[in-house]
């Protein structure tokens, strides 16, 4: 299992993915601010090993998945889901990942082939925003692990929009 706590104060969206024991496996270096919405996944040593940036021209929110410097996969909203969102992780050939789940209660499936090869539950403690991330043995844990955060990109970025148009109504 995975935490991926998001650390609000930091300078530049930066903060760590850990394991259940609280031991540091990668570092995220976020630059969300930026016009592309930019995540880079490092590993303990501080070598980049995956990114995640927003495509400029989609019809619907798509970020695009690098490992290792090539890209392995895109992240993409389906439309017209009512009750649940729905997304999926296109990776090359067969093998697409469908993550499904409310965005009210932070709850969220990974499945491939119909078969549920992770669960994402968002948290809330104090200040932090934590997501804990349970891989079944046998799966791209990177893979997983930067689809959320995509999923998390999607999301704020949707709750900014809205905030903004709030705004704009009163």
């Amino acid at each position: 299992m995975y935490l991926i706590r998001e650390k609000f104060l930091d300078i530049g969206d930066d903060f760590d993915i850990t394991d259940d024991a609280g031991n540091k496996v990668f570092h995220v270096d976020g630059k969300v601010l930026s016009l592309r919405d930019k995540l880079v996944i490092e590993d303990a040593s501080g070598r980049e090993v995956a990114a995640v940036h927003r495509k400029l021209i989609a019809l619907r929110p798509t970020y695009a998945i690098s490992i290792g410097g090539e890209e392995a996969a895109e992240m993409r909203k389906k439309l017209f889901t009512p009750f649940r969102d729905k997304y999926t992780i296109d990776v090359p050939g067969p093998d697409d990942l469908e993550m499904k789940g409310d965005l009210l209660d932070h709850e969220y499936e990974v499945e491939l082939g119909g078969r549920r090869v992770a669960n994402v539950s968002k948290k809330w403690f104090t200040i932090r925003d934590t997501y804990a991330v349970d891989i079944a043995e046998g799966q791209n844990d990177l893979l997983i692990l930067a689809g959320v955060l995509a999923l998390d990109l999607a999301e704020s970025r949707a709750e900014r929009k809205r905030a903004e148009e709030a705004g704009k109504d009163e």
